[in-house]
């Protein structure tokens, strides 16, 4: 039978609607409905580009040719302190971490019921945020040297 040259993967791709890898593994392994849960959210970074992308079920993500992994929560001792202030109808959250251009913050992900508040932080400026306060919820930090860390906002409480 053979294998199709390697120069019509791509059009084979567009064509089929599924990606090359999939198609050269032999099949397309279509996941399970998605349930809609926020809770079950996926942050995946992109070690090429830095690119963020989120998914709230199982999902096979691609960036810059390469297969990403959902990241882990790293263990709390190796999370940075936070400061929450409730200002108006806002949580401003304060990060007691480094901005350089070697080591800082990539992303903050506020979760609550069902929204995510994704905000993408920059080398060299301050590490804050502000979020609507919906009452606790949880606030993902990413830090592009020691990865994932999470927190637990409780509802009139500091965290």
């Amino acid at each position: 039978m053979g294998c199709p040259d390697v120069g019509l993967w791509p059009e084979l791709s567009v064509i089929l609607g599924a990606e090359v890898t999939q198609l050269m593994e032999g099949g397309i392994t279509p996941n399970k409905p998605d349930s809609g849960n926020i809770e079950r959210v996926h942050f995946y970074v992109c070690p090429t580009c830095h690119n963020v992308l989120v998914s709230t079920g199982s999902a096979s993500i691609h960036c810059c040719g390469r297969k990403l992994e959902p990241l882990k929560v790293i263990e709390e001792q190796e999370s940075p302190k936070i400061e929450v202030e409730t200002v108006d109808v806002d949580y401003y959250i304060t990060i007691g971490h480094e901005m350089t251009r070697e080591h800082h913050l990539l992303f903050a992900a506020y979760i609550k019921s069902d929204r995510v508040f994704l905000t993408r932080l920059y080398p060299e400026q301050e590490a804050a945020v502000r979020v609507p306060n919906l009452g606790g919820g949880k606030l993902y930090l990413y830090c592009t040297r020691h990865g994932l860390a999470l927190y637990r906002l409780r509802r009139g409480a500091k965290a």
